[in-house]
């Protein structure tokens, strides 16, 4: 697994990648062409940032979302990730993207500050295998049909967020805040749907 630079800020790496953004339309493909050898933890970064910004793309979710899981998986294993033809290659508005983009990175250069290589080994060997699996799980939490519940996406591209920042930048903090973004979504998501649940049960009841 590439590891970023951590000795430059994740959000001017991000911001490249965007700029870097061409045409009406992107791809997934070409995202990771875009990338390179910074390797699948910046495409997981970037896949979460239009999540950041309670606004639907059209698209993005399952595009995004799937990369999320895939990538996971791949971390998890240390392997290059698979993909289906149709994720890597649905075309995206630039439009709509690119602002979505720019707006999740200017929250990225705030956390930026306080992030520093610190507790190396919540980050690095065994860990890194485990860490990929909170990711995969996140991913899975981003992908779930929870639509009716608020702020569905942001609350899981929180905790996966975090926990990149932490797996690139080598910062152990950052891994337990992901990890605490996670069980957080996992609760606030059972709540809401418990509630929903027995408000159902008392009306039809």
């Amino acid at each position: 697994m590439q590891l970023h630079d951590t000795t430059i800020p994740l959000s001017e790496t991000l911001t490249r990648t965007i700029d870097g953004i061409q045409g009406e339309t992107v791809t997934l493909r070409e995202l990771m062409a875009a990338i390179g050898e910074q390797g699948l933890l910046m495409l997981c970064a970037v896949a979460t940032l239009p999540f950041l910004i309670p606004v639907s793309i059209p698209g993005v979710s399952t595009v995004f979302g799937a990369a999320i899981v895939l990538l996971a998986i791949a971390v998890t294993l240390n392997r290059m990730p698979w993909m289906p033809k149709r994720i890597l290659d649905r075309e995206l508005s630039t439009a709509s993207l690119v602002p979505a983009l720019r707006k999740g990175v200017r929250i990225v250069s705030r956390i930026d500050t306080w992030v520093k290589p610190r507790a190396l080994f919540l980050s690095d060997g065994h860990m890194a295998r485990f860490n990929g699996m909170v990711l995969l799980f996140g991913g899975v939490l981003l992908m779930a049909p929870f639509g009716f519940v608020p702020f569905s996406n942001t609350a899981p591209a929180v905790g996966i967020l975090l926990l990149t920042i932490g797996m690139l930048q080598r910062d152990g903090l950052f891994v337990l805040l992901g990890y605490l973004g996670t069980i957080l979504t996992v609760v606030y998501f059972t709540v809401l749907i418990y509630g929903a649940w027995r408000a159902g049960g008392a009306l039809f009841g």
